[in-house]
């Protein structure tokens, strides 16, 4: 599946919800998100207008092997 090209950091954000991550502080331009499912996880993401398609995989990977599910699994309901 494609990334999509123009999600802000703070779009990804808010579509990260759906995982049970919330906005825990905000440091200049990056966004600490926090998860309590499956154990106590930590994600810094850009809070950039468009982010890079190469940090939104990263985090994505990130994401889906905190939640033990493959990368397409995780993104599928994020950018349907």
């Amino acid at each position: 599946m494609r990334l999509p090209r123009d999600i802000s950091g703070e779009d990804l954000a808010r579509r990260l919800r759906s995982y049970g991550y919330e906005i825990t502080r905000q440091t200049g331009s990056h966004i600490r998100l926090t998860t309590q499912i499956r154990g106590e996880h930590h994600l810094t993401i850009p809070n950039h207008k468009d982010l890079r398609v190469g940090t939104l995989a990263a985090i994505l990977a990130d994401v889906a092997d905190h939640m033990g599910m493959s990368k397409e699994e995780v993104i599928q309901p994020l950018f349907p």
